[in-house]
Parts: C-alpha cells; sequence; structure tokens
C-alpha cells in the first residue's frame, strides 16, 4: 500500500507534557502547575515538574525524531515560557528555547508545525478569568504576534489551538481537567465563543506577519467520530458525527463550522438562543480566517446504523472488545469515515495532527519494548486511511500521538502513548518496537 508521493509522516507532542524545565527562573505558571498540586485532581498526585525533561534533553529528542526518519514535528510552545504572566514581558530564555528547537529540526531536515496553544494556559491569566474573559483573545493575539514575528522565517506550519472540545468541557464543564470548573452552559458558551475569536485572531495575526508564506490549520478532535455498520446506514453516522448533544462544549461542529464554513449551526443557534453570548457583527469574519488545512485527531468512533424512525443509533460493543490500556475501543474504521465525512463538508485537504494509542508498556527481559499491539494498531489504522486516500479523500499527512511517553493530562504518568519508553525514575529512553515498525513505513511510504 504505497502513500502519496509528497505525503507528510511526522509525530507529536505538547509542551506541558514533557518539557518539565519548570526551575527556570522566568517561566510563569501555568493553570496546569496548580490544578496538579489540588489533591485528587491528577493521578497518583503526579506532576509535570519534570514530565519527560525535554528541556534538558532537546537534542537527544530531536537525534530521536531524526532517527525515526520523518520528515516533520508538530510540538507547542508554552504561553507562560514565553510570556510568564501571560502579557507583558516576553522571556528571552523561552525564546531561546524555542529557537533551540527549531534550529535543530531544520539543521536535520525536518519541518516544524508549531502548535501556539495546547492547553497550558497562563495561571495570571486564569486568575482574570481565562477562558470566561472577553479580552482573552486580544491577550492570544498579543502572544502569537510575538511567535510570529520570531519564528516565521524557519517556520511554515502553523496549528493555532488544540482540541477546545476537551479544554473547554472538560476544563470548565465537567472539571476532570484544569482548571477544574463545573460552569452554567451560559459561561460555556461564552468560553465557546472566545476561544473561536483567539483561533481566528491567531490565524490573522500568522496571515499577515509571517516572514514566509504560512500554512494554517486548527486541530479538530472528533468525539462524535461515527462508523456505518452497513453501506445502507452512511447517512445516519454522517448525521451522527455532525450532530449537536446537549453537551454542546463537546461538540465538534460548533467549532468546526464557524471556523470553516463562517457560521455556527443553526440547531446551536436555535437550541440555545436563550444563554448565547452577544455575537458581534464582525465576530464571524474574524473566526472564519482562510485555512489551508482540516487538521483532525483522531483515535476511535462509534458504531452506527439507522434506527426504524431514521435516527442513528449507537451499537453497544461485544463483550470484551478490543481496547487500548486507555479504555478506547480500537476502530481503525473511524480513519476513513471521520475523515471521508469531514472532506464531504468542509472540502479541505486534511492533516491528521494526531493518531495513537495508549498501551502496557514494559522494559522486557531482553531490554526491548515489545508493543506488539501498537504494531498492530498502527497498521490497521494505516490501511484505514489508506482506504480513504484511495477513494479520494484528499489526507496530505499524518502525525503519531506520540513520539515519547509523557504526562498524560489527568492520568499522570499512568498511560504510555510513545513510540519511545521514557523511565520516569531517571527520564531514559528506549526506542520500542513500534518505534521501528513506523520508522519502516516512514523509510517506505508505504504500508508493506
Amino acid at each position: 500500500m504505497n502513500f502519496p508521493k509528497d505525503f507528510v509522516w511526522g509525530v507529536s507532542t505538547a509542551s506541558f507534557q514533557i518539557e518539565g524545565g519548570s526551575e527556570t527562573a522566568d517561566r510563569g505558571l501555568s493553570l496546569w502547575d496548580t490544578f496538579c498540586e489540588t489533591p485528587g485532581k491528577v493521578f497518583g498526585g503526579h506532576d509535570a515538574r519534570i514530565a519527560t525533561d525535554h528541556y534538558h534533553r532537546l537534542e537527544e529528542d530531536i537525534d530521536l525524531i531524526s532517527k525515526l526518519g520523518v520528515g516533520a514535528y508538530r510540538f507547542s510552545v508554552s504561553w507562560p515560557r514565553v510570556f510568564p504572566d501571560g502579557i507583558g514581558k516576553v522571556s528571552s530564555k523561552g525564546l531561546d528555547f524555542y529557537d533551540r528547537l527549531i534550529e535543530s529540526l531544520l539543521e536535520r531536515g525536518i519541518e516544524p508545525y508549531l502548535t501556539v496553544f495546547h492547553w497550558d494556559l497562563p495561571y495570571a491569566l486564569h486568575e482574570r478569568g481565562g477562558w470566561l474573559n472577553p479580552d482573552i483573545s486580544d491577550w492570544m493575539e498579543s502572544y502569537s504576534t510575538i511567535l510570529a514575528d520570531t519564528f516565521s522565517d524557519r517556520v511554515s506550519n502553523w496549528i493555532t489551538l488544540n482540541e477546545p472540545q476537551c479544554f473547554i468541557n472538560e476544563g470548565y464543564r465537567t472539571g476532570q481537567h484544569a482548571p477544574g470548573l463545573t460552569l452554567s452552559a451560559r459561561e460555556l458558551a461564552l468560553a465557546v465563543h472566545n476561544s473561536l475569536l483567539a483561533h481566528g485572531k491567531i490565524a490573522r495575526v500568522i496571515r499577515s506577519n509571517a516572514h514566509t508564506s504560512p500554512r494554517i490549520t486548527f486541530a479538530q478532535s472528533t468525539p462524535l467520530s461515527s462508523i456505518p455498520l452497513e453501506a445502507k446506514d452512511i447517512r445516519a453516522a454522517r448525521d451522527r458525527q455532525f450532530s449537536l448533544p446537549d453537551e454542546f462544549a463537546s461538540s465538534g461542529i460548533i467549532y468546526s463550522d464557524p471556523i470553516y464554513k463562517g457560521h455556527y449551526p443553526e440547531e446551536y443557534l436555535n437550541r440555545f438562543a436563550h444563554i448565547l453570548p452577544r455575537i458581534g457583527p464582525a465576530d464571524m469574519k474574524v473566526i472564519c480566517q482562510p485555512l489551508d488545512y482540516f487538521g483532525i485527531n483522531l483515535y476511535q468512533g462509534d458504531f452506527i446504523s439507522e434506527g426504524t424512525d431514521g435516527n442513528p443509533v449507537i451499537h453497544t460493543r461485544e463483550p470484551g472488545y478490543a481496547k487500548t490500556a486507555f479504555g478506547w475501543p480500537i476502530s481503525p474504521e473511524c480513519m476513513y469515515w471521520a475523515n471521508r465525512f469531514c472532506y464531504e463538508r468542509y472540502g479541505l485537504p486534511i492533516l491528521i495532527t494526531e493518531n495513537g494509542m495508549s498501551g502496557n508498556d514494559w522494559i522486557h527481559s531482553d531490554g526491548r519494548i515489545h508493543d506488539r499491539d501498537r504494531v498492530d494498531f498502527l497498521y490497521r489504522y494505516l490501511s484505514s486511511m489508506h482506504k480513504a486516500i484511495e477513494d479520494g479523500v484528499d489526507i496530505r499527512g499524518y502525525f503519531h500521538w506520540s513520539l515519547l511517553d509523557n504526562f498524560e493530562w489527568a492520568r499522570g504518568y499512568s498511560e504510555r502513548f510513545g513510540l519511545v519508553y521514557v523511565d520516569y525514575l531517571n527520564r531514559n529512553r528506549t526506542t520500542k518496537d513500534s518505534f521501528d515498525f513506523y520508522k519502516s513505513i516512514v523509510t517506505e511510504n508505504a504500508l508493506l
């Protein structure tokens, strides 16, 4: 199974999950730092003060990326490392760290893909209301202006926000993630709108200020990714994927429709009219900026059929169904159907900005990590992605989550997503069998 000639193969990480380096004097607090300090919020009382110590092992980790053979690396910038107080004074040491990162990638022929925001909001801005403060999109604009001015002579690929479905829904509705709040629907709708304005202002700043021609996207998760059981169920699966749950902050379409189509879904405007924030006449023009890709983080999906009333029916999985260590179902078909449905709806080339699995990985008696389950996962998901490409879905690249085992948010260090095993006692790295398998795919540009 050969992939297109210019297909982009990469790996992904996020700053808070790998960097550590919290001892640096001019790094500000993230709201995730303080969330980790709250008893009972993070598994085992874990924190990310050291994480995988990427801050001090930068060259070692980029050597691993080079050894893997991928042509692209998606990373995120830590907002409080660059702006310790969220706004105002800029940390030259923070900018220097990412400058070294970008230079090291380019020296090895690896294209940087820079994510502006991957959840680590400065705590100083959280104290001022965070995503409920109408000024947050302006704060984000100032932050992204510095990034564009500093790095866009060498960085051409940009991701604005990563999964507002998660950092709004789980941070402000369920309380499972930082800052651990459980807000009203009215407040959630405001946070959603503010995050969309922030995306638009980031994209506008990059497009206007970049020193090289930029390619910009937004990393969308698909919590309602749907898989038809039979051909007759395709419509039902498509309807379900783009449906609007009562917990609207977790929905994909209230983010992607404004960003890519220039308007909120009519169902959202009608059902929730009584709690929606004031939407200014120019807001949608700010939000709907020209983008180059549809970025999608894709892990799992549900099997759907059309019910007797014509509505989608979610099918209960059989006992003992295949699942990851995290408990997420193995459903490679989502790599076909979610991408197909998104391509049909939004019409832009697709980047898989994340895909991967958590495994029960350990160092075996021969000193290796034999993660056969992840090898099989890769084969199945990439086969399904290949079929989508064959059937006309314009998928331009794939980024595996993740390069390294890391701090998995509220799950702490209990989940291992990496192609590289990290010993959390000494932070030593050991490549897994899946690292070699993925390398073979990248080298051949084919799934053999």
